[in-house]
Order: structure tokens, then C-alpha cells, then sequence
């Protein structure tokens, strides 16, 4: 009886294990800017990373960060992070890095492509005026599970329409070429709201967690604030995809602050999913 029970108590750890979820978000920071005065990264830095560890995201993806502000989040030692700087494809200029928990993941690969007509260099694509923009993208195994991902994080061009729109194509062609039909998960700052012609792209290969969460989404609709405490936030630009491999438990978007100041410029998006 006692080994009997000792079998089943692995069978069900094993089960639990296979199915334990993964709490996924996505997160732009706002970059360094000292020009954002009492919202300057020097004063809410320690506020982001409270509110990441107090949630204890297993996995994210953060716009805008610039090199010292993502050292500075990898101070939280249970995380590593991957992912390049658009302007040269090092550490220069902002990042779309992503953050996963070191004693759960194990990064089998990784790599970037820049939002243009040249994708596999940096370059600025199509009518952007501002900025090259760049996806970073890792093949994850969960450790817990066994099970291998991809997980991609992005940042669409704030100005450029036609920018905007062949991003959404391109995105498409590029996870399906690297992804290879494994299971995808794809967070980012789209800047485009949930009507607009890429964003119905992303969705031709990828479900969005807002709509297909099991509960209702939690918390506004809007994903922005411009550091205005009383912000009505009611667009939606930040988002969460998933492959149909995956099922969305929860989605929200988080509302936390500090002295009636915001961490960020944008909320964190949050999502509790399982992969198949």
C-alpha cells in the first residue's frame, strides 16, 4: 500500500506538474528618460520591480528598456533576460527584451528581427521616421513540464502607419517561420488598437488572451496612462498572443501605484495560461 501510494503520488505530481501554469506578461517600462522628472526611471525603478516581483510573472517581455534600466530589473536574481538593442543589435538603444525565471526555464535559443523591409539587420522600415523597431524572440523549455515554446516580445512603431500595418504581415511570416508550428506565445506594445488591419494579421495565426481568457478580463481596457493617475485609459495597444496549443486561464491589466503615480506609462498586461 505504501508503494502503491507512492506511485500515485508521483503520477499526480507529474500530472500537476505537466499542467502547472505559467503567469505571462507583458510590459512596457517607458525608457530612461531624465526629462520625465518625478517619473524619471531613477524614482519609480524600485516601484517596477516590486510590482514584478509581487506578482512573481514566471515570464514577460518589457518595451523601451535601455541596457541599464534591464540591469537593473535583473537584479531580482530569480530572472535572466535575453534580447538585443534596436540601433545596433547589441545593447544600444531600447530593447524588447524577455525576463524568464532562471530555475524554471532553460533558453534553447534566441534571436531578433527588426520591423522593415530588411528584417535580419538593424533598419528602420517602410514610413517610421523616429526609430528602428526590433522583435526578440526565445525557444524556452519549461522544466516543470518538458514542454518547448517560443516566446516573442514587440514594439510597433509609434508614427509610421504603413509601419504599422506591415509589421502585423511580417510578424505573421516570422513566427511561423521560426516557430515551426511549436507552441507561441507573443507579447508587445503594438501601438495599434484592437480594430486596426495588423492586429487582425496577428490573429490570423494567434489568439488573443483578452478574448479568449476562461474568466472575464479583469481591470480597463486601456493599456496607457501617460503618468496621469486619473488617465481613462481606455485604449487597448498592449497585448498578449497565444497559439492554439495554449488555453488562457485569466487575463487583466494591472492598475497598481505608488503615492498616485504609476510605474510606468503603460500597464502591465498579465495573463495565467497553460500550454497542451
Amino acid at each position: 500500500m505504501i508503494l502503491f501510494g507512492a506511485c500515485l503520488l508521483l503520477v499526480q505530481t507529474g500530472y500537476s506538474q505537466n499542467k502547472k501554469p505559467l503567469l505571462v506578461a507583458s510590459y512596457n517600462i517607458r525608457y530612461d528618460n531624465p526629462n520625465d522628472g518625478v517619473n524619471s526611471w531613477s524614482n519609480r525603478k524600485e516601484e517596477v520591480k516590486a510590482l514584478i516581483s509581487f506578482y512573481d510573472f514566471d515570464i514577460f517581455g518589457t518595451q523601451e528598456g535601455l541596457i541599464g534600466q534591464l540591469q537593473d530589473i535583473a537584479g531580482l536574481e530569480q530572472y535572466a533576460f535575453t534580447g538585443n538593442g534596436r540601433d545596433d543589435g547589441q545593447q544600444a538603444g531600447e530593447h524588447s527584451a524577455i525576463f524568464y525565471k532562471k530555475a524554471r526555464f532553460k533558453l534553447l535559443g534566441a534571436g531578433n528581427f527588426w520591423l522593415s523591409e530588411t528584417p535580419d539587420v538593424p533598419s528602420m522600415g517602410w514610413d517610421a521616421v523616429c526609430c528602428k523597431r526590433i522583435c526578440s524572440w526565445g525557444k524556452f523549455e519549461d522544466l516543470s513540464s518538458g514542454k518547448k515554446f517560443y516566446f516573442f516580445s514587440v514594439h510597433f512603431d509609434h508614427q509610421g502607419v504603413e509601419a504599422r500595418k506591415q509589421s502585423g504581415k511580417l510578424m505573421v511570416r516570422k513566427i511561423t517561420e521560426i516557430a515551426k508550428g511549436l507552441p507561441v506565445i507573443c507579447v508587445g506594445d503594438f501601438n495599434s488598437t484592437p480594430e486596426t488591419e495588423q492586429i487582425a494579421a496577428m490573429q490570423t495565426i494567434l489568439n488573443d488572451a483578452c478574448k479568449v481568457s476562461e474568466q472575464p478580463p479583469y481591470g480597463p481596457v486601456g493599456t496607457t496612462n501617460s503618468f496621469k493617475f486619473d488617465a481613462p485609459m481606455k485604449n487597448r495597444i498592449d497585448y498578449i498572443f497565444v497559439s492554439k496549443q495554449i488555453t488562457v486561464q485569466k487575463y487583466g491589466v494591472l492598475t497598481d501605484s505608488y503615492d498616485r503615480k504609476y510605474p510606468s506609462d503603460h500597464q502591465p498586461v498579465v495573463a495565467k495560461m497553460v500550454i497542451h
